[in-house]
């Protein structure tokens, strides 16, 4: 792997002159070929697996194997998410990107109910609206193979390292992000970071201050008030509901264990398989709600943590799921409407229903 010596090698996406190496390293890692023919090819091609991956291995390189800049993996990323948004949602509509500034770079701050589709959504909402797409922050827990950390920053991600334990390097850790995280602002790249660290499992969206007080550092480093970093780096809240909840079963079964034996630990590949999942299944009517940059005196991390808060629950578009699952406004609602969200519960374990409709419930008493 070739990356230029810079003082962000070892967490910032690829460049240009890094993704053809890249590109190629894919489509020759049998682990992604083989994840690719197990998702998208027949049982019967699937049963042969040499000629399924062969015939993926050759379209792929078809498809991809001329990619050379970072622009051109975006437009095929784009090209995907146009098929994915037509397969799996009934429609993705956007309020907000029209009060944005589009040759401003922005911080987007969000909710998190999906690992790849919350950015990809929000890169979708820009796109759409020829505005850059972002760079993207993400767990370093996300890179357990080759194929998933050259997939990740081929597509504009950083990495996050959250693996690092001892007090010292966390801290070391947490400074270099925060300064690559204001260098990308200020040479013009907008960046894109969940409002706390794992998906929101109980529907409960809260930003953690831990997250503002890691963009303080390099503030910290600049010596400006921290009211004053805050506006100058552009905070931009983003709001983002799903009709049907990614992963809902997936994550109703963590709450349980979480509740009933103190704990829950992932399997192995389990993020993953998250991913997929995210990707594959339906979705319903997806909405995003961009805020305006925080310009109010935050004087504190808790502060403004608080006024994110304040707009996502505000602005989280609420559907007939999550008026149901709070037993609110039901007499307004569709008979059509109130089958879906009980079809919800077909087939689910009896103990996990309560933790479903707590997702679908709890954005609906944050906006009380």
């Amino acid at each position: 792997m070739t990356i230029s010596n810079d003082k962000f090698a070892d967490i910032r996406p690829y460049n240009d002159d890094e993704v053809a190496a890249s590109v190629s390293r894919l489509l020759n890692d049998d682990a992604f070929i083989s994840v690719i023919a197990e998702h998208n090819l027949p049982s019967w091609l699937r049963a042969i697996p040499f000629l399924g991956n062969y015939l993926v291995k050759s379209k792929l390189r078809n498809k991809y194997g001329k990619l050379k800049t970072v622009d051109e993996v975006q437009q095929a990323v784009a090209r995907y998410l146009e098929i994915l948004v037509k397969r799996t949602t009934s429609k993705v509509t956007f309020s907000g990107l029209d009060k944005l500034d589009k040759n401003k770079a922005y911080l987007f701050i969000s909710n998190h109910r999906d690992i790849a589709l919350d950015p990809a959504f929000v890169n979708y909402g820009l796109f759409q609206s020829d505005m850059k797409t972002v760079r993207i922050a993400i767990g370093d827990n996300l890179l357990q193979v080759p194929y998933m950390t050259e997939l990740m920053r081929l597509n504009k991600s950083f990495i996050v390292k959250r693996s690092v334990k001892s007090p010292k390097e966390m801290l070391k850790t947490l400074t270099t992000l925060s300064h690559y995280i204001y260098d990308s602002l200020d040479t013009g790249n907008s960046v894109w970071i969940a409002q706390k660290e794992g998906r929101a499992k109980d529907g409960n969206d809260v930003t953690d201050p831990a997250l503002i007080k890691m963009l303080q550092l390099h503030g910290r480093k600049l010596k400006m008030d921290f009211a004053d970093y805050v506006k100058s780096i552009n905070v931009v809240p983003v709001a983002i509901s799903y009709e049907f909840e990614p992963c809902e079963k997936a994550k109703a079964k963590e709450q349980y264990h979480k509740a009933t034996f103190g704990e829950y630990k992932k399997a192995q590949g389990e993020d993953i398989a998250s991913i997929i999942e995210g990707f594959a299944t339906n979705k319903g009517h997806v909405h995003l709600s961009f805020g305006e940059p925080i310009s109010d005196n935050c004087e504190t991390p808790e502060q403004l943590a608080q006024t994110i808060d304040n707009h996502i629950h505000a602005n989280y578009f609420l559907h007939p799921n999550n008026y149901l699952a709070a037993d609110k406004a039901a007499e307004q609602i569709s008979d059509d409407a109130k089958r879906v969200y009980q079809s919800r519960f077909d087939g689910v374990a009896p103990e996990l229903h309560e933790f479903i409709k707590q997702i679908y419930a709890k954005p609906v008493l944050n906006q009380k």
